[in-house]
């Protein structure tokens, strides 16, 4: 095997050939993250260049492709929109605190991995999944009609002259809040005030006025709201580049899957509109050349700023590593191999660390690219570093031409990103769900479509916490009751119990974790034993795990019952369990060893010998 520097190029010529075919799939789609963020096609395109190749040297999974997704860059656009709303609309002025949120959720990535946590990314609910999946595509769907039909908010001016009270009105509010710190707003005397109007321009207040235009019409809520006014205005040429993109990428995938239909839809409708010199809304330009890092994320860094997105790159931190460990199951499978969550964690938050130093969107390991990746022959991480050094070399030699690319044709591609990356398993399965998980997968859909992503999934997984905990809870309790051997079945290693004694005995049976989920009908078990008893027994040979709130159950029954002068046996207790009740003395202060017992045997044999038959089965004294 011929190695270098840890690189295994047994495989080269399939993995050349495999990162060539994945970044040929992840030029458009990189290009239509990157406008549909906000921040232009050239950060997508950054972000899909050093996540794949970092991401790959880094990371624990051979063959996975990395890059903007639709989950990470719908996520980043609530952070764009909201961090430049706060910047009045000036994206160049915002873009530091914006890149510091995804450095920071590409640092929280990285202490995924050092801590281990990645093996735990699979127990996030499939209901919260699917809804904020399939939220994503509606987000992406509805967002992108606009663009597709040629309305864009802020060049409509008879829309952005609506807004021009709101505008004045808020560069008054911001011109006295500057007086008011400066000491200079008196009362008694405007002239101030008045000198400082006089100067204001219709100018700024129309460039005002568009960005509170394109803060009401953004996201789900704001399209709909404009969506009237959108088809009163449509533009048909912009409209027809997004419908043939759409049918292009829809119908070569029933000619063929050797080309990426997406990438041929994209050469196509934009070689049509260049060339016949159509009149057509481009995308913003690429710079050329070498990307140069962006020192001001950390020298103009504003924490008052940052805070309030902290938790959510964190989210953004968790998306990422859901997605990435995803496809990284889909890569084992296909290659019969084992990926290292951990340590694909940590590729991915140095990937996105450096994206986000570089200007790029933040990404993850993207599911179609690593497929298409295996199936044209990548086998080791050179294939996901090709992928990205491919890109690099488009961007270097080709900047000048996909700076023409039409903005419809981008919008087309990503309408049918929208289509495809709904959960339709999910959704056809909503009648046979358990209404419970239906219900949650629906609030996290709704939520995440209308309000807000990172709160919607917060809800989400409180919700399926709570119901699960619950279900938990009852099926504990189902099988943990309190009554004598004459009226519960016995367990099967049960029926040599002394039947004379079975008024004096009785036996809690304890099925499942003792959590704070299942102590409800346990609490009531001294309120339970009549007045015959004077032995309980408690099983725990199927107790695994007791938590803190199971343990002071405990301990409150063990006391009240030794009150009423019961005395408690325990039979078959578990290691952590035991752990837990001689943390805090239950075991040996309030029970003796001697009244522990390895199995129901034993226990039978100590009773056997020291409990006498007072009672008889009709609870009258022998």
């Amino acid at each position: 095997m011929k190695k270098f520097l840890d690189f295994d190029f047994s495989h080269f010529k399939g993995d050349l050939f495999g990162g060539i075919t994945a970044g040929i799939v992840a030029l458009p789609l990189a290009l239509a993250f990157g406008v549909s963020s906000g921040l232009g096609p050239s950060a997508g395109l950054y972000g899909a260049i050093f996540i794949s190749f970092f991401a790959a040297l880094f990371g624990g999974t051979n063959t996975q492709i990395s890059g903007p997704t639709a989950p990470m860059t719908a996520l980043s656009m609530v952070v764009i929109a909201g961090i430049v709303s706060s910047y009045n609309g000036e994206v160049s002025q915002a873009m530091p605190a914006i890149l510091m949120v995804f450095f920071l959720a590409g640092l929280f990535q990285v202490g995924l991995g050092v801590m281990g946590l990645g093996k735990y990314i699979r127990y996030i609910p499939y209901p919260v999944v699917s809804g904020f999946m399939t939220a994503i595509g509606v987000i992406i769907l509805l967002t992108q009609i606009l663009p597709a039909i040629g309305y864009y908010p802020k060049e409509d001016v008879s829309y952005v002259n609506s807004f021009k009270p709101q505008a004045q009105e808020l560069i008054l509010k911001n011109m006295l809040r500057e007086e008011a710190g400066e000491g200079i707003l008196v009362l008694e005397n405007f002239k101030e005030t008045i000198k400082r109007s006089e100067s204001i321009t219709a100018d700024q207040i129309y460039a005002e006025s568009q960005t509170l235009a394109g803060k009401e019409s953004s996201g789900v809520i704001g399209a709909l709201k404009v969506m009237p006014k959108a088809f009163r205005n449509i533009n048909y040429l912009e409209a027809i580049l997004a419908l043939c993109t759409i049918l292009i990428i829809f119908g070569f995938k029933r000619v063929t899957t050797a080309i990426p239909s997406t990438l041929v839809a994209l050469v196509v409708m934009s070689g049509v509109a260049i060339l016949l010199g159509l009149d057509y809304a481009k995308i913003q330009e690429i710079p050329y050349g070498f990307p140069s890092p962006n020192i001001q994320i950390f020298t103009e860094f504003d924490l008052a700023t940052v805070a309030p997105y902290v938790l959510t790159a964190l989210v953004l931190a968790l998306l990422g590593a859901i997605d990435s460990l995803l496809t990284s199951v889909v890569a084992d499978n296909m290659t019969k191999t084992q990926h290292s969550p951990n340590k694909e964690l940590v590729g991915q938050g140095i990937g996105n660390s450096i994206a986000a130093i570089f200007g790029g969107l933040p990404g993850a390991g993207a599911t179609i690219r690593t497929v298409v990746n295996i199936n044209a022959g990548g086998k080791t991480r050179l294939s996901g570093m090709i992928a990205g050094i491919l890109l690099l070399v488009v961007m270097l030699a080709f900047a000048n031409i996909a700076s023409l690319i039409p903005a419809a044709v981008l919008a087309g591609i990503l309408i049918t990103v929208g289509i495809n990356v709904m959960d339709y398993k999910g959704l056809k399965a909503i009648p046979y769900m358990p209404k419970p998980e239906v219900v949650v997968m629906l609030v996290v859909l709704v939520l995440s479509a209308v309000w807000n992503l990172v709160y919607a999934v917060g809800i989400g997984l409180v919700m399926a916490s709570l119901m699960f905990m619950k279900k938990i809870g009852d099926l504990a309790a189902s099988k943990s009751k309190v009554s004598s051997l004459m009226e519960e079945p016995t367990w099967a290693d049960e029926s040599n119990f002394p039947a004379k004694l079975r008024e004096e005995v009785f036996i809690k049976h304890l099925d499942g974790p003792l959590f704070f989920g299942s102590t409800s009908d346990f609490t009531v078990l001294s309120n339970q034993i009549p007045d015959t008893a004077s032995i309980v027994i408690i099983r725990m040979d199927r107790v695994p795990y007791m938590d803190q709130t199971g343990l002071y159950a405990m301990e409150d029954i063990v006391v009240n019952l030794e009150k009423n002068n019961i005395s408690v046996l325990f039979i078959g207790i578990e290691p952590q369990p035991r752990y837990m009740m001689e943390r805090i003395d239950i075991i040996p202060d309030l029970i003796s060893e001697s009244r522990i017992f390895k199995n129901i045997d034993s226990c039978i044999d100590w009773i056997s010998a020291n409990v006498e038959d007072k009672f008889d089965r009709k609870g009258k004294k022998v």
